[in-house]
C-alpha cells in the first residue's frame, strides 16, 4: 500500500509552498517513480498492453475488465498522436513507405482497443461502458481533426498524391494513397485556420450529439416490456420464443409470466408467429416510437440538432447538403443519382408490394378476418405467404444456424 500513500503525499508537498527546497529533488524522483511503477502495474494486469496471444489472435474476452479500457484508450491516443507528429515531422522526403503506410500502420494500440470496445458497444453494452464511450468518443473525433487538420501531415500526403503517377504502387498501394489524400481534404485540410477551428467545434459536437442520440434509442429500447400473463395470448410462437419470454420474464422479477421487449431478437419473431393481433400493433408501436415520446430520452431535438450541424459542416467542406457530402465516396455520387435510380425502381417496387399486399389480404379474408392489412400485419401474414406458397418455414433453418454451428463454419 505504500506505494499508493506515498504519491499524492510526495505531490502535494512539492507543490506547497512551505515546502523545504532541499527536499524538492528526492520527493520529486519519488512521485516519478510511484508513478513509473503504477503505470507498470497497470500495463501489466491489462490485456490490451500484451499481443492477443491465442490461435486466431482474438481478444481474449474473458480475460477484460470494463476498467482496461479508458487507460488503453488514454495510451492509445497519445501514441497515435506521437506517431502523427513522427511522421510530419520527418525531415526525409516524403514517400509512400515513410508518409501514406506510415499513417496506415499508427496507432497499433488505440485501433486495438477501438476493435474490442465498439463491437462491445454495439452488441453488449452497459453503463459503464456507455460512460466511457461517451468520455472517449469526442477524444477520438479531435484526435482524426489533429490527423487530417495538420498542415505539416498533409502537405507530406499531398506531395506523394501529387507524385503519384511517377511512382511504382499496385492497385492496392494506389487506392490506399486516393483514399488516404481524400480522406484529408473530406477532412478539411485545406480550410484556413478559423475555417479549421469552426469544423473542429462542428465534428466535436455531431460526436457528442451521436452518442446522445444511442443512448437515449438505447433506453427507450431497454425500456418497453410487453408482459403476458395468459398462455393463450402466447399462441402461434414456437416453443423456442416463448422459453426466452418466460427466462426474460424470471430475470425481471415475474416468474410464471413472459416478457417481450423491442430487442430485435424478441420483436421479430413475435411479430412474425404471434396470433394475437392487438398484441403486434402495441409491439409494433412501442418499436416505432422510440425516441418519440416526450420524455428524457427523446430524440427529436437531438436529431434536429444534429441535422443543422451537418448541414454547417457540408457548407463549410464546399458541398451543397450533407447528403452530397456524404454521397460522393459512394457509388451514387449525388443525390440526383440515387433519386433517378429510385424513380426508376419505384414502379416495378409499387406494383410489387400492391401484388403481395393482396395475397395477404386475400388470406385474411379466406380465413374469416374482417379487417384490412395494417403494419403490424405485415411479417406475419408475409411469412404464412411464404409457408403456403413455397412451402417455406424460417423456424426449420433454424437447428442448422445454432451457436455451436456457427462457430465451427467460422473457425474450423
Amino acid at each position: 500500500m505504500k506505494k499508493f500513500v506515498l504519491a499524492p503525499i510526495a505531490l502535494a508537498l512539492i507543490m506547497s509552498g512551505c515546502a523545504d527546497t532541499t527536499t524538492q529533488p528526492i520527493l520529486a524522483s519519488a512521485a516519478q517513480k510511484v508513478a513509473q511503477q503504477e503505470t507498470q502495474t497497470m500495463t501489466q494486469s491489462n490485456p490490451f498492453f500484451k499481443p492477443f496471444d491465442n490461435e486466431f489472435g482474438l481478444a481474449p474476452f474473458a480475460k477484460i475488465k470494463d476498467s482496461h479500457f479508458l487507460p488503453a484508450f488514454t495510451q492509445g491516443i497519445k501514441e497515435n498522436l506521437a506517431d502523427f507528429d513522427r511522421i510530419a515531422n520527418n525531415p526525409a522526403p516524403a514517400t509512400f513507405e515513410n508518409t501514406i503506410e506510415a499513417l496506415e500502420r499508427s496507432g497499433p494500440l488505440l485501433n486495438k482497443v477501438a476493435n474490442v470496445f465498439y463491437n462491445l458497444t454495439g452488441a453488449n453494452t452497459n453503463p459503464v461502458i456507455q460512460k466511457i464511450n461517451a468520455e472517449i468518443s469526442p477524444k477520438i473525433s479531435s484526435l482524426l481533426d489533429d490527423m487530417v487538420l495538420n498542415d505539416a501531415l498533409f502537405q507530406r500526403v499531398k506531395a506523394v498524391y501529387d507524385n503519384r503517377n511517377k511512382i511504382e504502387l499496385n492497385t492496392a498501394q494506389s487506392k490506399l494513397l486516393t483514399d488516404t489524400y481524400r480522406g484529408f481534404v473530406r477532412g478539411g485540410a485545406n480550410l484556413n485556420d478559423s475555417q479549421k477551428t469552426t469544423l473542429r467545434d462542428l465534428n466535436g459536437q455531431l460526436s457528442t450529439l451521436s452518442i446522445t442520440f444511442g443512448d437515449n434509442l438505447l433506453a427507450e429500447t431497454n425500456a418497453f416490456k410487453l408482459v403476458i400473463d395468459k398462455r393463450s395470448d402466447l399462441a402461434g410462437l414456437p416453443a423456442n420464443v416463448i422459453t426466452v419470454a418466460a427466462d426474460t420474464a424470471t430475470k425481471n422479477g415475474q416468474p410464471g409470466k413472459w416478457i417481450f421487449t423491442t430487442q430485435r431478437p424478441s420483436f421479430t419473431p413475435f411479430m412474425t408467429y404471434a396470433d394475437n393481433r392487438e398484441l403486434r400493433a402495441k409491439m409494433l408501436d412501442a418499436y416505432a416510437m422510440r425516441g418519440n415520446n416526450d420524455n428524457a430520452n427523446d430524440n427529436k431535438s437531438v436529431l434536429a440538432k444534429m441535422a443543422s450541424l451537418r448541414a454547417q459542416r457540408a457548407q463549410l467542406l464546399g458541398y451543397k447538403t450533407h447528403a452530397h457530402f456524404i454521397l460522393e465516396q459512394n457509388s451514387a455520387k449525388t443525390p440526383e443519382n440515387v433519386f433517378g435510380l429510385l424513380d426508376k425502381i419505384w414502379p416495378a417496387a409499387i406494383k410489387q408490394t400492391e401484388a403481395e399486399i393482396a395475397d395477404m389480404q386475400a388470406m385474411i379474408d379466406a380465413q374469416g378476418g374482417n379487417f384490412k392489412l395494417e403494419a403490424a400485419d405485415w411479417w406475419y401474414y408475409a411469412d404464412k405467404i411464404r409457408k403456403d406458397k413455397y412451402n417455406l418455414d424460417e423456424e426449420m433453418t433454424r437447428p442448422y444456424f445454432s451457436l455451436e454451428n456457427t462457430i465451427k463454419g467460422v473457425f474450423c
